[in-house]
This record gives C-alpha cells, structure tokens and sequence, in this order.
C-alpha cells in the first residue's frame, strides 16, 4: 500500500552549463553541482544526475577541460558547437542532451549559491510546480546600470506579454521534463530566458518563483547588455509576439 505522506522522488537530474570562454570557471562550477547533486542522492531527493557542459566554440581551455572532465566523472557529459551559438543555442542544445526527469540551467559563473537547489526541488515537490524560477533578491553588486536595464527589461517583458516574473533573465530554472518536452524554443540570442517562461506560462504550466542571494561575476567579461545582443533581444521579441497568437493553453 502507497504511504499518502511520502513525498515526491525524482529520478534523474540533468544540470547544463552554457559555456562560451569559462576555462576560468568551469571546475569550480561542476564542482559545486556535484557536491549538491551527491547530498541529494544520498538523501533520496533524486535517483541519478547528469552534468552537461555546453561548450559554444570557445576559444580558450574549455573544451579541453570539457572533455578531461568528462572522461574522469560518468555523470559529466560535454556538448561542442562547432561554430558559436550564443546564449539561445546553448540553450537549446542543453536541453536537447538532457535526458532527466528533472533539469536545471545555470551559468557556469554560480550566479548563485548551488545548495538553493535544495530548496527549488523541495518547493517543486510541497507546491507540485513546473517550473521553479528563482530572481536575485539583491541587485547592487552588479553596478547601477546593468541594475537599471534589467529593471528596464523586466517591465518590458510585462507589458509585452502580460507576464509576472520578477527576474525573467535570471539563470536558475528548473523544470520537469513535461515542460522541456513541450517547449520548442526559437531564440538564438539572450532572449531564449525570456521566450521558455513566456511559453510555458501560455501553455498553462504552473511556475513558482523564489528569492535568492545573488553574487555576481567576478572574472571574465558578461556581454548580454551590448548594443548587438540588445538589438537581437527586440526582434526576437517582436517575432515571439506574433507566434503567440496561435498558441493555445495545453489540456492537463
């Protein structure tokens, strides 16, 4: 007889990294997920877990690094693009490879502390969520202005697509595998964060969202605020609109 108080377990969980130039990162990253992934796995949160690094064509150390990583550790798997995708194809090649029950994207700069995801699949389980969303719950450490274009861009995005998320950019989602199966992405550029909740909250998933602390990069250069991503972003957005149309809310 099932115990009506045992809570949800999940099988497998697949955790990608885009990666462009992260030769500085990239251990530290995989590190820290595989601490948390190991604690949850002992604990019976998940059964398995996968972490897949998605090398965009870097031209640094880290696809070497990639690749030695994953021949030392079988849950390390490393994805190359061959030509540079940015962020939205990185993106979907890391959900293409990811074959868990469960999956979460970061960046490989940990924009936040790795053991929230401790707290993200136990509010997927307690408020049965789609999707866990986290947003920053301190801004200032990343300079004024970026802090002002994100504010810029959020307020943006409501008014755009009647949406309620406080941090959409923000690289801490995870998702269950019915919304990954789904989804089928378009963006190639920054606006592919933006483009997968704006999806699922048309077709009905329920999404929670938590606060984290954040802490921002502290080597290497973020490019998501420069005029060419900037532009990419709004035309992208203008072809999302139209597609929307035709989008109908998926029968539960």
């Amino acid at each position: 007889m099932t115990d009506l108080l045992e809570p949800e377990r999940f099988g497998t969980l697949s955790i990608f990294f885009p990666m462009w130039n992260e030769a500085e990162y990239i251990h530290r990253a995989v590190r820290a997920a595989k601490e948390v992934c190991d604690w949850l796995v002992e604990q019976g949160d998940i059964a398995d877990y996968e972490l897949i690094i998605v090398n965009d064509a870097s031209t640094d150390d880290t696809g070497r690094l990639a690749d030695e990583l994953a021949e030392v550790d079988r849950h390390v798997r490393a994805v190359h693009h061959p030509v540079n995708r940015k962020l939205g194809g990185s993106i979907k090649s890391g959900l293409a490879a990811s074959s868990g029950d469960l999956v979460l994207y970061t960046d490989a700069d940990l924009p936040f502390e790795m053991i929230e995801l401790v707290k993200a699949i136990r509010v997927m389980r307690n408020y049965e969520a789609d999707i866990v969303s986290a947003y920053r719950l301190d801004r200032t450490g990343e300079g004024p202005r970026r802090a002002v274009y994100s504010f810029g861009y959020n307020l943006l995005i409501k008014s755009m697509f009647g949406t309620r998320f406080r941090d959409i950019n923000f690289a801490f989602k995870l998702m269950r595998r019915s919304v990954v199966d789904a989804i089928e992405l378009s963006s190639e550029g920054s606006f592919i964060d933006a483009e997968l909740m704006i999806r699922a909250q048309k077709l009905g998933f329920t999404i929670v969202q938590i606060g984290v602390d954040y802490f921002p990069r502290t080597r290497g250069t973020s490019t998501l605020s420069s005029p060419a991503v900037i532009k990419k972003i709004v035309n992208e957005m203008s072809t999302l609109r139209k597609e929307l149309r035709d989008i109908a809310p998926r029968l539960k």
